[in-house]
């Protein structure tokens, strides 16, 4: 008869021990408020969304949801902050996709790497667009373009969500796709690049769909990067539609920091599974040209490992990173 060591002894003490621990904590969550951080500064569409959100996702959970903003680094300084953050689910951030992914390419020290924020759930997703302001003497795609060649490399510049972002690879695929050279101006969220173009201080915007309803008076929105035309915006042209082959947007979900149990994760996302399919939250998200998701924690991981690929790929061929 073969002896039991110690070690294997321990071992089975300890992993029911642990395992009732989890079981415990999740039973109790969430048992007290939660912080719901938002990257960007306030009106873009990762608030928006998440006042969208906040009456059911409150009734859902059971306990208070505060939405709070740390603003910096296009998103940077506030998902460094939260994959340091307590483990316990009760802090949790809006993520988003590709900014997650080209930062910690870009940047080499983000401040956190792509794979340390634990998934929860990717809830809508946005395509980019192109806009001039409804004065601009810019009435179509092809009048914008043909400006942008005549003045001198750079004059045009064209604002955005962050640095790294949806808005900034958008901007530099379409200075590939049509031989044109746009300086890219990095705001602090769409909030906050919405007023530039409105103040003239940009050409354009490199902005999403949102904002083609949210200021359809104000803005004219001159192309959308999606594959085809969104219904609730059946006036604007896709890019490839218009000859350049420039499809690019946003996923937004939420995100827990590196070591949250599953069991947390798991509550999270079915709260917000249930909130998505709230009739009233799907109502304003289809009325303001979101496209809602349901991506759970591992399809969501999967997403990410696969967009991670793709980008880093794209980066590569744009001559944005080393090969």
């Amino acid at each position: 008869m073969k002896k039991i060591g110690f070690g294997f002894i321990v071992l089975c003490a300890v992993v029911p021990l642990v395992l009732a621990v989890s079981a415990t904590a999740a039973e109790k969550f969430p048992s007290k408020r939660i912080t719901y951080k938002i990257c960007f500064n306030p009106g873009g569409e990762s608030d928006i969304t998440a006042r969208f959100q906040e009456a059911a996702l409150k009734k859902a959970l059971g306990v208070d949801v505060a939405i709070t903003y740390q603003v910096g680094g296009g998103g940077a300084l506030c998902w460094a902050e939260l994959v340091k953050s307590n483990p316990d689910g009760y802090t949790i951030a809006g993520h988003n996709l590709p900014h997650t992914v080209l930062q910690p390419l870009e940047m080499g020290n983000a401040g956190y790497n792509t794979l340390d924020l634990k998934q929860i759930y990717f809830f809508e997703s946005t395509p980019n667009v192109l806009f001039v302001r409804s004065d601009s003497p810019y009435k179509t795609l092809a009048d914008f373009v043909e400006a942008a060649k005549k003045h001198p490399p750079g004059v045009f510049t064209v604002g955005g969500s962050g640095s790294s972002s949806a808005n900034d690879l958008g901007t530099t695929m379409f200075n590939k796709a049509a031989g044109i050279q746009l300086t890219y101006i990095p705001f602090g969220g769409t909030g906050s690049a919405v007023p530039a173009l409105l103040g003239g201080h940009v050409t354009a915007l490199m902005s999403y769909s949102t904002m083609a309803v949210q200021h359809k008076d104000r803005f004219r929105a001159l192309a959308i990067a999606s594959e085809e035309r969104m219904d609730v915006l059946p006036g604007v042209p896709t890019f490839k539609e218009l000859g350049y082959d420039v499809v690019e947007g946003a996923y937004r979900g939420v995100a827990a920091p590196p070591g949250t149990p599953d069991e947390i994760v798991k509550i999270l996302a079915d709260a917000f599974e249930k909130v998505m399919k709230d009739p009233e939250v799907r109502k304003k998200m289809d009325a303001n040209a979101f496209k809602t998701e349901f991506i759970g924690p591992e399809a969501a991981q999967a997403l990410v490992k696969k967009k991670m690929v793709e980008y880093e790929q794209i980066m590569k061929e744009l001559g944005r990173i080393k090969k």
